[in-house]
């Protein structure tokens, strides 16, 4: 069983928390992930049936982590192209299966991103 790591392109903290709810007020938040993971305090209902989706057909987690709360092995792996999707196959290999580009291409539409998501999978 492998883990799906995405990588926010934003830092945990309470101040960073902050700045992203007023970026999300105005529209200056960039980091496509969080658009698909989150609504505006929690994730929304269509990223939890895609977790759960993808873990009964792949059997495949879900793990979401923050550029400053990433493990050294992480870093390595996304450093300056977050935000994007790691896949670790358990026995400490990572790879980029999802790049901002594709991030971007499903413009925070949880469906067009499983569709995206299920394609790199298939040919991983």
């Amino acid at each position: 069983m492998a883990t799906l790591i995405g990588v926010y392109r934003a830092d945990a903290g309470v101040l960073a928390d902050l700045r992203r709810r007023i970026g999300r007020l105005i529209g200056s938040h960039a980091c496509w992930l969080s658009q698909l993971t989150h609504s505006p305090s929690k994730p929304t209902e269509q990223w939890r049936g895609l977790e759960s989706a993808i873990q009964d057909e792949f059997g495949h987690t879900f793990s979401l982590t923050y550029r400053n709360r990433r493990t050294p092995e992480q870093e390595a792996a996304s450093s300056g192209r977050e935000p994007c999707l790691l896949i670790d196959d358990g026995e400490g290999h990572l790879s980029m299966i999802v790049d901002w580009n594709d991030l971007e291409l499903a413009h925070g539409d949880v469906a067009r991103f499983e569709r995206i998501l299920r394609s790199k999978l298939l040919m991983y």
